[in-house]
Parts: C-alpha cells; structure tokens; sequence
C-alpha cells in the first residue's frame, strides 16, 4: 500500500506582519518533495495531522482527507491547509 501524496497550502494570515520566511497566501508545497522549502515551524506543527491522514485517520470537524492548522509566527498567525492529493 502506497502512502497518499500530501499538499500543504498557506490559505490565510492573521497579524499585521508576513512570515519570516515571506511565504503568501496561496503558495503550496508538496509534503514528499517541497517540504524544506516550509517553514520548519510550519512542518512541526503540520505532523501529527500529516501522519493522521496519510495513515487512514480523519480529523474531527474537517472535511475528509483534509486539516485545517495555524503556525504562529512572531508577528503572525499563519493558517494551512493540508489535503490529500491522491
């Protein structure tokens, strides 16, 4: 059984500063190949949720296959998106 391929995208910030890595709103990465390019706050907040959905888990209250988080940046709180990508 092969592991789902997973895509992590920056879909809102709260705070009046950007990410200090300079990351927008819409960039995605792809968990496998892009991960380094993600914060690396950002990837240890995202992977408990990671393993839950590439393991056959859900996340109570989202959409199947997929998790809503935020990373807090000194200045900012930046919310992803994790999601399936089959």
């Amino acid at each position: 059984m092969s592991r789902p391929k997973i895509k992590i995208t920056l879909i809102d910030r709260k705070g009046p500063h950007g990410c200090h890595r300079g990351h927008k709103i819409g960039d995605s990465f792809d968990f496998d190949t892009e991960r380094g390019q993600l914060c690396p706050m950002a990837m240890h907040a995202a992977f408990p949720y990671i393993d839950i959905l590439r393991y056959g888990g859900s996340i109570p209250g989202q959409e199947a296959g997929t998790a809503v988080f935020c990373c807090p940046d000194v200045d900012t709180i930046n919310v992803f998106r994790i999601e399936i990508t089959e």
